[in-house]
C-alpha cells in the first residue's frame, strides 16, 4: 500500500466508524453468532499475494461486525463502560503512526516527558494527594500501564520486595550477615507473605497473588457495612494472620466495586494503616475514580495519603479508548471464569505512587545495551523500570487529546450526567416498580443493583423499600455515603419473622437470573448479572457516552415487561 492507496484507505475507514457510530442505536447490542463462526467464513491460510483494501474492507461488515458486542452502543449497560471518542480514536492513530517502543527517554522524549505531564494534570483534576504529582518531593509520579491486573501484579511485587528488604535491615541490625542461611530465611519469609482484598475486589488481586506466588486472604464485608471494607474488619483480618505465624504484606482497596460501586471506608483503613506501617495499600479506583472530578466527590480522598498506591481508567468512563488505564503509586516516608458474572479486565492503567522508589528497586535490570548517559544521569524517566513489559505505546497522546478537547470541566458534565441520569434510573424503580424490584445496593456512580421482588413478599409486606429510600437515593460524601445498603439481609431474604427463607432466595435468585438472561438473549439491550453475598443481582449502568433518558427508559420498560412475564409465568429453573 503506498501514499496515495493509504490515503484512500483510511478515509473509506473514517467514513465507516463515523457510520458506525451514527448506526449504533438500532444495532443489536449483543452478538448472537456461535462459537467458532468466523473459522467457518475464512480461508485456512493467508492469501500468496496481497490483496486490495478494498476487498479487506468487505470483510469487516460481512465477517467481523457479526460477531462483535457493541461497546459503544447507548443500549449497552452491562460491565462497566469502555469510552470511546473521536478525539481517542486520533491519539491512536498518531500513535500507530510514529510506533515508537519507547521503554527510556532516548528512544523517544515526548513519549517520556508528555506521558509524565498529562498524568500531573490528571492528578491534579483527581485532586489526589500532591505526593502522587512527580514534582513531588518525595518523588512520587505516574506511569500508565497495560491492564488493571497488570497494574496490580506490578505494586504486589514492588509491595513483596520492599518487605523482604526492610526484614532483612532488620535481622542484618541483630548482626546477623548475608549467607546461604540468610537466603533461606528469606525465602521462608516469602513463604508466608499473605496479600488481602475484600470479598467484593476484584479478582485481579487474587489472581496477581497466584502470579506472585503469595497467599491471598478475602476479608468479608456486609450489606449492613454497604459492602464496604471497614477498618475494624481489616484489623480483625490482620490479627487473625499475624496470629497463624504469618506476614500481612499487601492490601487492595476499592473505590467503586465491581458488583455494586461500594467504597471501601479509607479513614478508617489509614487509622489501621498506622498500627501496621509496612502494610502496602493499593487504591483500585478503575471505574469510581473519575467521579473524583466531581467537587462533591473529594471527601473520598480522604485517607489516600496514607497509602501506597492509586490506579483509575480514563477508558471506562472519561472517553479515552483502550488501552487507557491509570494507576499511581504512593510511598509515605513517615508510615512506610467463563460465567456472565462479573470477571473484569482493563486496559490502559495509570499507576500513581508519592515515592517511586520501591517500585523501580523491585523492577530495574540495566543490561549493556539498554545502557546510555542520559538514564545514568539520572535527570531523565525510564518507564520501562515502572511496569512489567520492556517496550511500551505512546498512550499520553490520546489523554493529552481528550483532556484538550473536552477541557476539565466537559469531562465533569460527562460524569455529573450519567450520575443523574443513574439517579433517575433508580427513582423509577423505587417509585414505578416496587412491586416487581428490590434494589440490593443503594445506585452509586450511575450504577443501579436489582433483584425481582416476590409476589409473596409484596403480600407479605417485606422487603418494602421506605420513603427515605424511594427516588433519588445518590447520596454524596457529606450526607453519609458509605451508610448501609438497601437489602436488610443479604443472606438470605427474609421470611415472615426476619429469618432467613432458604426456599424464598433460591427462587428469587432464579427468577432474577432468568430476567436478566431473557433480557440479553433478545439483544435490544445487555446487562449482568452478579453475586452479592447469597443474592442474585442484575446490574444497570448508565455511564455510556451516547446513554440518555430515552435509552434508559426503554431498559427500565424491558425489565418491567420482561420481569412481569418471568412471574405470570413462573420460572423455568427448578428450584
Amino acid at each position: 500500500m503506498n501514499a496515495d492507496e493509504f490515503r484512500h484507505a483510511a478515509h473509506s475507514a473514517v467514513d465507516d466508524i463515523i457510520d458506525y457510530y451514527s448506526t449504533l442505536d438500532s444495532k443489536r447490542v449483543v452478538s448472537d453468532v456461535s462459537p467458532g463462526y468466523l473459522r467457518a467464513l475464512l480461508p485456512s491460510a493467508p492469501p500468496d499475494e496481497g490483496e486490495k483494501w478494498d476487498d479487506i474492507r468487505k470483510d469487516i461488515e460481512s465477517k467481523i461486525m457479526p460477531g462483535l458486542t457493541h461497546w459503544q452502543s447507548p443500549n449497552f449497560m452491562a460491565f462497566f463502560p469502555a469510552s470511546a471518542t473521536y478525539p481517542s480514536l486520533l491519539g491512536d492513530v498518531y500513535s500507530a503512526a510514529f510506533t515508537a517502543p519507547a521503554f527510556n527517554w532516548l528512544c523517544s522524549p515526548a513519549c517520556t516527558e508528555l506521558e509524565t505531564i498529562v498524568l500531573d494534570w490528571l492528578c491534579n483534576a483527581l485532586h489526589l494527594p500532591s505526593s502522587y504529582l512527580s514534582t513531588s518531593p518525595s518523588g512520587g509520579g505516574g506511569v500508565i500501564q497495560g491492564s488493571a491486573s497488570e497494574a496490580i501484579v506490578t505494586v504486589m511485587i514492588a509491595a513483596r520486595e520492599k518487605c523482604v528488604r526492610e526484614h532483612a535491615g532488620a535481622q542484618d541490625k541483630n548482626g546477623l550477615s548475608r549467607s546461604r542461611g540468610e537466603d533461606e530465611r528469606e525465602w521462608r519469609l516469602r513463604s508466608k507473605l499473605v496479600a488481602l482484598g475484600s470479598e467484593l475486589s476484584h479478582s485481579s488481586t487474587q489472581k496477581a497473588s497466584m502470579i506472585a506466588g503469595i497467599k491471598y486472604r478475602s476479608i468479608p464485608v456486609s450489606a449492613a457495612d454497604g459492602f464496604a471494607l471497614t477498618g475494624p474488619g481489616l484489623r480483625r483480618a490482620l490479627e487473625d494472620i499475624i496470629d497463624e505465624g504469618l506476614v500481612p504484606f499487601y492490601l487492595t482497596v476499592t473505590l467503586g466495586t465491581t458488583s455494586t460501586c461500594a467504597v471501601d471506608r479509607f479513614k478508617e483503613i489509614a487509622e489501621v494503616k498506622k498500627e501496621y506501617p509496612n502494610l502496602w495499600i493499593h487504591v483500585d479506583a478503575a471505574y469510581a475514580g473519575a467521579a473524583l472530578l466531581l467537587e462533591e466527590y473529594q471527601g473520598l480522598t480522604e485517607g489516600l495519603d496514607m497509602f501506597d498506591s492509586f490506579d483509575m481508567n480514563m477508558h471506562k468512563w472519561l472517553l479515552t479508548n483502550f488501552d487507557a488505564r491509570y494507576i499511581y503509586i504512593f510511598y509515605n516516608s513517615a508510615t512506610l471464569d467463563r460465567s456472565p458474572l462479573l470477571k473484569l479486565t482493563y486496559r490502559y492503567s495509570c499507576l500513581f505512587l508519592p515515592r517511586r522508589e520501591p517500585l523501580i528497586s523491585a523492577l530495574s535490570i540495566t543490561p549493556s545495551y539498554l545502557q546510555n548517559n542520559y538514564s545514568a544521569s539520572g535527570l531523565v524517566t525510564d518507564y520501562r523500570d515502572w511496569q512489567i513489559p520492556l517496550g511500551r505505546r505512546f498512550r499520553a497522546l490520546k489523554i493529552w487529546f481528550v483532556l484538550r478537547s473536552y477541557g476539565i470541566n466537559g469531562l465533569k458534565r460527562h460524569v455529573r450526567r450519567h450520575i443523574e441520569l443513574g439517579e433517575e434510573f433508580a427513582a423509577w424503580v423505587t417509585d414505578e416498580a416496587e412491586d416487581l424490584f428490590k434494589l440490593v445496593s443503594r445506585p452509586k456512580f450511575a450504577l443501579t443493583v436489582l433483584r425481582v421482588r416476590l409476589p409473596e413478599e409484596v403480600e407479605d409486606g417485606i422487603g418494602a423499600i421506605g420513603n427515605e429510600e424511594k427516588g433519588r437515593t445518590e447520596t454524596k460524601v457529606n450526607e453519609g455515603f458509605i451508610n448501609g445498603d438497601v437489602e436488610p439481609m443479604v443472606n438470605g431474604i427474609n421470611g415472615h419473622r426476619g429469618t432467613p427463607d432458604v426456599k424464598r432466595l433460591a427462587k428469587a435468585n432464579a427468577m432474577t437470573k432468568e430476567v436478566y438472561e431473557k433480557i440479553n438473549a433478545a439483544g435490544e439491550i445487555f446487562l449482568t448479572g452478579t453475586m452479592i453475598k447469597d443474592v442474585y443481582a442484575i446490574r444497570v449502568v448508565s455511564a455510556n457516552e451516547q446513554t440518555d433518558e430515552a435509552h434508559l427508559r426503554k431498559a427500565f420498560e424491558i425489565l418491567v415487561r420482561t420481569t412481569k412475564d418471568v412471574l405470570a409465568r413462573g420460572s423455568d429453573t427448578e428450584v
